[in-house]
């Protein structure tokens, strides 16, 4: 099997700027980095998407971000940070194996709101209520 490049990373067969390590993730710096200290939180398990993580998977990389992201902040003087997840391949994910990027930003940086990188569609009230009304019935039948 030909494994993918975290894998590889994980599995000690690719060298990393390595940060941090738990059962469930480990943390590194991006090797095509955004901004200095641009880190990436990886799943040790080969999955592709953040539903695909069980619950002690979830909490761990999601507790690493909490961990990590302060002392990110305060090694590259940063006073903000962008927490990115490509969910899957049409959200742009280019490596299919569930990461999260942390790039700090400083008050410098120019930075753009999320709803200014997409190109806008427009919903009728009615698309709206059809899309809101069928989550909440689904949610309900999950409990």
């Amino acid at each position: 099997m030909n494994l993918c490049i975290f894998c590889k990373i994980i599995n000690g067969k690719l060298n990393a700027r390595k940060i941090y390590e738990t059962k469930h993730s480990i943390a590194l710096f991006d090797a095509f980095p955004l901004k200095k200290g641009h880190t990436l939180i990886i799943s040790k398990a080969h999955k592709t998407k953040i539903q695909e993580l069980n619950k002690e998977e979830n909490n761990d990389i999601f507790s690493t971000l909490h961990f990590l992201i302060n002392h990110i902040e305060k090694i590259v003087e940063s006073n903000s940070t962008l927490v990115a997840i490509h969910n899957g391949e049409e959200s742009g994910q280019e490596i299919p194996h569930i990461h999260i990027h942390v790039i700090p930003i400083k008050k410098s940086d120019k930075s753009t709101a999320i709803h200014s990188m997409f190109t806008k569609e427009k919903f009728s009230e009615d698309e709206l209520d059809d899309i809101w009304k069928k989550m909440i019935t689904r949610l309900q039948h999950k409990n």
